[in-house]
């Protein structure tokens, strides 16, 4: 059994993880991996891996039965986002996010917000976004100019949100801003609920990216955006301790997608060495291109377990979740980008060119080093984690 000062961290996979993957690997060759190209191509939203996605009740699986949700535990919710990544990158963004915007209610709103907002995630009728960083304030989040303002039992919203994942599609988005402009920094800052339809808010233009072009992101601009009151997560002044420990546990959802992505190319570089003859052999048995493999596949693995062993932490509550969620993300995000650079080094030419998935997979792990905090950051969240010890 684990101890909340992390020693023994364990995790156990169970015939239910492994039917669940089964199902989702199904749904995801056969419902999301056609369509995987076309929506990078075009940077458009992915809709047919949505809607494969809601019926099969994988599209937020991390919702609780009490608000219609099926109740998957964390490492279940890696399962399925992992599963996803392996064939379409923007795809797994659906699951990814929707538990990114939704876990800040999980974890700090009242029954009553909870009740009115999570079902509809769960029931597929709607989708949650994040809203947390700014140009100004990307490592440095207490740094923000977004600002509510209370206006008689309403808060007024002014300000910009950068980078937002599903920007646009999503219908709900928790948004953090400054509610005590003269208060301590870091402790000034407030959550809210923040409807697509809220008069004052708007998208800015979609952003033009390396990769996950399938996941629209785009700015929120609010400009005179008033919500009730009631729409607050958490005590005033709580938003970003709130937001901080929802990254402890999505960060662990970063890692599953970054497995995902890694396993993908690995598994089509295999088949291609196997196939590629040169010399009168098929490359698969140059001892070199097999020392690449091996490589692959070991630095796979050991992220595999990492991310497991977060999840687990995730599910539990552990008090080390800040460090195993930071190591997770931090090392599968670094493997993930030299497992596909080394699927495009298998294919020579063809790994450079769109006819084969590699290059975009590789262009889609990139991200997985960036967002939900850079792996510079996260190496300071663990060397703190460390030193407190």
């Amino acid at each position: 059994m684990s101890t909340d000062k992390g020693d023994f961290p364990f995790f156990t996979i169970s015939e239910d993880h492994e039917a669940l993957r089964e199902a989702v690997r199904n749904v995801a060759e056969d419902k999301i991996a056609p369509h995987a190209a076309e929506a990078d191509e075009t940077a458009t939203f992915p809709q047919a891996a949505y809607d494969a996605l809601v019926a099969s009740d994988f599209h937020a699986p991390h919702i609780a039965e009490e608000y219609d949700g099926v109740g998957a535990d964390a490492l279940a919710t890696c399962i399925v986002i992992e599963e996803i990544a392996r064939v379409c990158a923007s795809s797994s963004l659906i699951p990814a996010v929707n538990k990114l915007g939704t876990m800040p209610l999980i974890l700090a709103a009242s029954d009553e917000i909870k009740a009115k907002y999570l079902p509809p995630v769960a029931r597929g009728e709607a989708m949650f976004s994040y809203g947390l960083t700014e140009r100004e304030a990307g490592s440095d989040t207490a740094a923000m100019r977004c600002r509510a303002k209370a206006d008689g039992d309403d808060w007024v919203l002014n300000g910009q949100k950068a980078w937002i994942t599903n920007a646009g599609v999503s219908e709900y988005y928790t948004v953090l801003a400054v509610t005590d402009p003269d208060g301590k920094r870091g402790s000034n800052v407030s959550a809210f609920v923040v409807e697509k339809s809220d008069p004052g808010f708007t998208f800015g233009e979609l952003e033009r990216k390396m990769g996950i072009k399938g996941s629209p992101t785009r700015e929120l601009i609010f400009e005179g955006c008033r919500i009730p009151g009631d729409r607050m997560v958490g005590a005033p002044g709580e938003g970003l301790k709130i937001a901080l420990k929802t990254l402890d546990h999505t960060r662990v959802t970063i890692g599953a997608q970054a497995v995902g992505i890694a396993q993908g190319a690995l598994d089509f570089a295999l088949g291609y060495v196997k196939e590629r003859s040169q010399f009168g052999k098929t490359i698969s048995q140059f001892q070199g291109v097999q020392f690449m493999l091996a490589d692959m596949a070991m630095k796979l693995e050991a992220a595999r377990q990492m991310v497991y062993v977060a999840a687990a932490k995730s599910q539990r509550g552990d008090a080390d979740l800040s460090f195993f969620g930071a190591a997770a993300k931090c090392f599968a995000s670094d493997v993930a980008m030299e497992v596909t650079t080394d699927a495009v080094q298998l294919l020579g030419g063809s790994g450079y060119v769109k006819d084969f998935p590699v290059e975009r997979m590789m262009r889609d792990a990139k991200i997985t080093q960036i967002y939900e905090g850079t792996n510079q950051i996260q190496r300071i969240v663990m060397a703190r984690a460390v030193l407190k010890r």
